[in-house]
């Protein structure tokens, strides 16, 4: 994988220059992240959300297939991190309705990845809420009647576009 400055790579060797015990032992009681917990298995590597935030903005402009990457890394704060590169690429006037698409098709299809209460928060209304404002929304009850809890989440969440349009029907 490449290291360049906006790679999933580069990201997250900047993560790991911002590591930190004792948020790391602040994430694992607050995430629940031991047995039975519903962040069992999450692994953290100790950033500060804020920090992740400030980190996301720079690597804005990343391209899609290493979004995908930093989906892919078994750290929290890097899918945090793609999730709020997505939302923010989804946000903006300037981003394409293909690009759009593409965001909120990675989404759905990466949804394995977005496994937690927050990476659903972080995205689900700008990215597959702002798609759906003027689609079928099929999905939607899909999402709602599965099994899978972040899944029924995204739902729910994803209409919070709508209810900024006017439209609540769908909530």
């Amino acid at each position: 994988m490449a290291s360049g400055p906006h790679t999933a790579r580069g990201f997250v060797e900047r993560l790991e220059s911002l590591r930190s015990p004792d948020e790391l032992v602040k994430y694992q009681r607050y995430f629940k992240t031991g047995p039975g917990d519903y962040a069992e298995g999450d692994e953290f590597m100790g950033v500060r959300m804020g920090q992740v935030f400030e980190l996301a903005r720079e690597f804005a402009d990343m391209e899609l297939d290493e979004i995908e990457r930093l989906l892919d890394e078994r750290f929290h704060e890097a899918r945090a991190g793609a999730m709020r590169i997505m939302a923010t690429q989804a946000r903006a006037k300037r981003t394409p309705d293909p690009r759009r698409r593409d965001l909120y098709e990675l989404y759905l299809r990466r949804h394995d990845r977005i496994d937690d209460w927050d990476l659903v928060d972080l995205a689900a209304w700008d990215v597959v809420g702002r798609w759906l404002i003027d689609q079928p929304r099929g999905v939607l009850h899909e999402l709602a009647r599965s099994r899978n809890m972040w899944e029924r989440r995204t739902a729910i969440l994803a209409t919070m576009a709508f209810i900024r349009n006017g439209q609540v029907d769908d909530t």
